[in-house]
């Protein structure tokens, strides 16, 4: 991920959309749409502790282009890979390379990911299609787990469910939802849709 792409916490292709009181640090791009709702100050709903970049803006431009390189590199990983499928709830994942040819989801549990005292341990998953999580699930972090270090590359679009706890840099194809009083410590890229926010909370994660 380059150093101007890292510097956003939300970037789409259509439209960024909040309602409710969501609280969004870090900055926020949209390429090629220019409709951002629901930040504006002073009036909101949504806090934005950051910048606003859209439609041509040339910072916009060049992070979605850069979004377009970091989402390819990610589906284009093969080495070591792990195959994988369906609900991850429950299970405890060491970092590595995980790939699904369908959709993947967090649903009967929560999912936690390990680090095993390797600070820089990385985590990349591939799905072909989905990612949903439903209500009130949470990622955890163990182990010197750093969201930061966490890559989802989904193939359509990702869908947080109401007052869900997700972690890590997501990039979907199409569109993201974070239903409401969703938090997501990491990323929200979508490359052609667009990110819709719901009394949620987006945090841009330590290096």
């Amino acid at each position: 991920m380059s150093q101007l792409l890292s510097n956003f916490v939300i970037l789409a292709g259509s439209t960024v959309t909040n309602s409710g009181l969501s609280v969004v640090t870090g900055d926020i791009g949209l390429h090629t749409g220019s409709s951002i709702v629901g930040f504006d100050t002073p009036n909101g709903p949504g806090t934005l502790n950051g910048m606003k970049y859209s439609g041509n803006d040339p910072t916009a431009t060049q992070a979605k282009a850069d979004l377009t390189t970091s989402y390819n590199e990610s589906l284009a990983r093969t080495c070591e890979m792990i195959g994988i499928s369906g609900n991850l709830g429950g299970r405890n994942l060491a970092p590595g390379l995980y790939n699904s040819q369908t959709s993947l989801e967090i649903t009967s549990g929560d999912l936690t990911l390990d680090a095993q005292g390797d600070q820089n341990a990385v985590w990349i998953f591939q799905m072909g299609s989905t990612l949903t999580t439903t209500a009130g699930r949470k990622v955890i972090l163990s182990g010197g787990a750093k969201a930061n270090n966490i890559f989802w590359q989904v193939g359509t679009s990702a869908t947080f469910g109401t007052n869900s706890v997700f972690k890590g840099n997501v990039l979907a194809s199409m569109s993201i939802t974070l239903n409401q009083g969703s938090s997501l410590e990491g990323r929200a890229f979508a490359q052609s849709g667009a990110v819709t926010l719901d009394s949620s909370t987006v945090t841009k994660p330590n290096p």
